[in-house]
């Protein structure tokens, strides 16, 4: 699988989170029909569906690490497009198969297409800590 359409996929799960933060009433058949519908591909649907689990089953450590991390913010007042774009990106970080700054990277751009102008200014540092922090974090496979 190459990396745009890894991208692309990744993007979907980001639209997949926030549908989900906006309506949590949204079924597992609704999810997999909108995947299945952007995606098509089998493989991309099963990375992305596997993101979206993650970040949905992880969702309070992934909280937890980004109020320790985000200086004068909480994951609770953060807009919902920034918030899931970070959950996404710190669960690659901790529990994904890329390499930490390829999770940054993708993260960043995410955040410069969906968010406001100051949002992917706001991504990058708040990754680039977690990505710094890294190190002394012990990521639970």
């Amino acid at each position: 699988m190459n990396k745009p359409r890894r991208s692309r996929a990744r993007e979907i799960a980001l639209q997949s989170l926030y549908r989900l933060e906006m309506n949590p009433a949204t079924t597992a058949e609704e999810l997999d029909r909108f995947l299945l519908g952007r995606l098509g591909d089998p493989a991309l649907v099963s990375f992305a569906r596997g993101l979206v689990a993650g970040v949905q089953e992880r969702r309070p450590e992934l909280d937890a690490l980004l109020d320790a991390s985000a200086e004068n913010w909480r994951v609770a007042r953060m807009a919902a497009t920034d918030r899931s774009i970070l959950r996404l990106a710190a669960f690659e970080l901790l529990h994904g198969e890329v390499p930490g700054p390829v999770a940054v990277d993708e993260a960043i751009e995410l955040a410069k297409r969906y968010g406001t102008e100051a949002s992917g200014r706001f991504v990058a540092g708040l990754m680039g800590r977690l990505l710094a922090d890294r190190g002394s974090a012990t990521p639970a496979h």
